[in-house]
């Protein structure tokens, strides 16, 4: 039986929200129906019908949303900067709310994750949205556990939940693989030239995100000391004596004040500056490790696995 899949539009949705999971999935159903089976019935639905205004300017098509009684198999919620706005239209989300029980699985793109808990759908849930939306998100829905790391996440038996943008893609395959088998999945993300499985979380993309500045003047010369110097040996009791407090009264400021205990810090320190190293220079991993103060490519390593999901050769790969 063909798949009915439905995507939400709205104004000042993202439009590779949208796009992406509509090409794999219309992509995946000329795959299917090539080879004599059922495939996916596509169809991008707003409140009235109104054209869908996307955030870059472009207009597309829409049709009324149906009737909420019908069963379908995939709700599609896409992000965007209007996504705040949309989540405040009581007519879309109480059509959410209602269509929700009758689909086989709900799926948020971005930072469409909002719609999904503001119809109630990710209350008690873990789920991930855009890197840079995390923070707003897990402020104005403190029922919902925010990961702003993993690629998509299945938030529970029937969402799943998306990271930024392009995220969406890769979902969408997750979901096609789980109806049609892994070869047909890889097929189709052959034909869009990407990975079937993306390696790393969605933190590898993060631009540098640094912690405020502490209030009081002896920790902030620390963070300038730690941040200037990252290769530098920071110990706990080094780093005491320059604030001119004991070692466990100084741990406990600094973690009062930054939000991290100050080891963490050290090696957050460092890991963006292993990044900034591997983007920008052609110097090996082992060099770049010892000049940030990892002492080891093995240590380096794993606090890219740990960070960012990625180990170094892979990340400069991605972004060198």
């Amino acid at each position: 039986m063909t798949r009915t899949v439905l995507i939400v539009g709205f104004a000042g949705v993202q439009a590779l929200d949208i796009v992406g999971p509509f090409d794999v999935f219309t992509g995946a159903s000329l795959a299917v129906t090539a080879r004599g089976g059922d495939g996916y019935a596509v169809t991008v639905v707003s409140v009235g019908g109104d054209p869908v205004s996307t955030g870059t300017g472009l207009t597309l098509t829409a049709v009324p949303l149906p009737d909420p009684g019908h069963p379908i198999d995939t709700l599609v919620l896409p992000g965007g900067f209007g996504a705040d706005a949309a989540r405040r239209d009581d007519v879309l989300i109480d059509w959410i709310t209602a269509i929700a029980p009758h689909a086989r699985r709900v799926v948020s793109v971005c930072s469409g994750a909002v719609l999904a808990a503001q119809a109630g759908l990710l209350d008690g849930c873990v789920a991930t949205t855009h890197w840079a939306y995390a923070p707003h998100m897990a402020v104005e829905f403190p029922s919902v556990t925010v990961d702003p790391d993993p690629i998509f996440v299945r938030s529970s038996e029937k969402v799943w939940t998306a990271a930024g943008v392009t995220a969406g893609i890769d979902l969408a395959l997750s979901l096609v693989e789980d109806d049609h088998g892994t070869e047909l999945a890889q097929t189709v993300a052959r034909h869009l030239v990407m990975y079937l499985r993306r390696p790393g979380g969605q933190t590898q993309f993060a631009a540098p995100v640094w912690m405020p500045r502490a209030r009081r003047s002896p920790i902030r010369d620390v963070q300038e000391v730690i941040e200037s110097e990252p290769g530098a040996v920071h110990s706990i009791s080094e780093l005491a004596r320059r604030a001119a407090m004991s070692t466990r009264h100084f741990t406990r400021v600094f973690t009062d004040e930054v939000g991290e205990a100050p080891g963490a810090y050290v090696e957050r320190v460092r890991t963006e500056a292993a990044r900034r190293q591997l983007e920008e220079t052609d110097d090996t991993v082992t060099v770049i490790a010892a000049r940030c103060g990892f002492g080891s490519a093995e240590t380096l390593r794993r606090s890219f696995v740990r960070r960012l999901g990625v180990s170094p050769d892979q990340y400069r790969k991605t972004f060198a």
